[in-house]
């Protein structure tokens, strides 16, 4: 079972508090199944609110599943962008291989919901967390996990701790390949191949294939971009044919790139990877780590994803949405909402203003300037003040699931945003 469905439908026991950011003093005290009970709307919510639309959210994740089978390779999204276990579940009974995870504690948290095989997409150099990760393969032998390492000294430090942990089980670590001023990852092809020969060598680990993130090289789709890219998936497949050619894979290995913004360009470079296996007698597994398409956005990934391209037959839609109310009007073309750095993403963005609550369609004319920890700046045209009365309450786009998730612990589902009164469906816990 690659999740625990128990200990996720387990969350809809959880009682609501004022703790819980947005939801009403009515719901206190309730468990989750209690107050859905209720039949709750969105309109009986405080504001600031951040919801997930649940019609979006089935479809985008329908749409990705298919899009990775046609194209052969596998799919652990991330779920960092999420950290919710509810939509993780979805993820993988939508034919999901994996989950992706960021950090040893994001991890712990995936275990404490069963989910089975984890891509720590990073170093693990912590002592406590490696003693935990040996454990806990000694504990349950079913359980698959992946890390990554980008140099020998991350290597010769990992084994070190490791030589203190119970048990004998190998940690599974893949070569990370970098790129020109990216984030980690060995700089060159040469310099992995050193990474490789150290966990080759090393006591408590196996060399299990190679990995990156080709999203840290570029931030648009202009020629240089897409080159820069392109440049370093065809450098990360050359890195896994050399090893291969050489004989340092010993079991199934993995080969993963891929975030949400150029999976196509993985797609193009890493999926052949997966037919060419029989020649060096280890087959190969390609794994993309997509995340942030369950839920998309209203700002950059929807300007950058080719599954929300223009003549896509079924494209990914955003599935969040921030509300704010109007608390003042003190000067001509200036509105102040109730919601700022604290409740909504800024980092790729600011939000979108789309239409006032309780009307369905009518474009909001206006922009948001700036965003305070609390407020946020709304920029009207001049002669609009009688359009945007204190009190009303304007819905969101918004830019970046992974930096809106973050500022909430539990996120109302509403059935459809585009109604004039959305039904909340569902609460989404979320583990930050």
């Amino acid at each position: 079972m690659p999740i625990d469905e128990a200990a996720v439908a387990a969350l809809a026991e959880r009682r609501i508090g004022p703790e819980h950011k947005g939801m009403p003093p009515a719901s206190w005290g309730r468990t989750v199944r209690e107050f859905l009970r209720t039949e709750p709307t969105l309109d009986q919510l405080e504001t600031p609110v951040l919801t997930v639309d649940h019609a979006a959210v089935t479809a985008n994740i329908a749409i990705m599943a298919e899009w990775v089978r046609a194209a052969g390779v596998r799919l652990a999204p991330h779920g960092k962008t999420t950290m919710a276990p509810r939509l993780w579940a979805d993820q993988l009974a939508a034919g999901s291989w994996g989950i992706t995870l960021a950090t040893i504690w994001q991890t712990q948290v995936a275990r404490s919901f069963g989910v089975a095989r984890v891509v720590l997409a990073n170093a693990l150099v912590d002592p406590v967390g490696l003693r935990w990760v040996a454990a806990e393969l000694e504990r349950d032998p079913s359980f698959e996990f992946f890390c990554w390492a980008d140099s020998a000294e991350t290597v010769a430090l990992m084994d070190a701790h490791l030589r203190e942990a119970p048990g004998r089980a190998r940690i599974r670590v893949l070569v990370e390949l970098g790129g020109p001023h990216g984030r980690t990852g060995a700089r060159t092809v040469e310099q992995a191949h050193a990474v490789a020969r150290a966990i080759g060598a090393a006591s408590r680990l196996t060399l299990a294939g190679v990995g990156g993130y080709e999203g840290a090289l570029a931030h648009d789709r202009t020629p240089a971009g897409l080159g820069a890219v392109r440049d370093y998936l065809r450098e990360l497949a050359r890195l896994h044919r050399e090893l291969a050619a050489a004989g340092r894979y010993r079991y199934q290995v993995l080969v993963t790139a891929g975030g949400s913004a150029y999976p196509e360009l993985a797609v193009e470079y890493l999926a052949p990877l997966s037919d060419e296996s029989g020649s060096h007698g280890v087959a190969t597994t390609v794994v993309l780590r997509s995340g942030a398409y369950v839920i998309h956005d209203d700002g950059f990934y929807a300007s950058m994803s080719p599954l929300a391209a223009p003549g896509c037959a079924r494209p990914l839609r955003s599935a969040m949405h921030g509300w704010a109310r109007a608390l003042s009007r003190p000067e001509p073309g200036l509105a102040l909402l109730d919601a700022g750095k604290r409740d909504l993403p800024f980092d790729e963005g600011m939000p979108i203003p789309q239409r006032v609550a309780g009307t369905r369609g009518g474009a909001l004319d206006a922009t948001v300037s700036a965003l305070n920890d609390q407020h946020a700046f709304l920029r009207l045209p001049r002669g609009a003040a009688t359009e945007l009365p204190i009190g009303a309450v304007v819905r969101l786009g918004l830019s970046h699931p992974c930096t809106a998730f973050d500022k909430w612990r539990l996120i109302p589902v509403i059935d459809d945003a585009d109604a004039p009164v959305p039904r909340v469906v569902d609460l989404l816990h979320t583990f930050f």
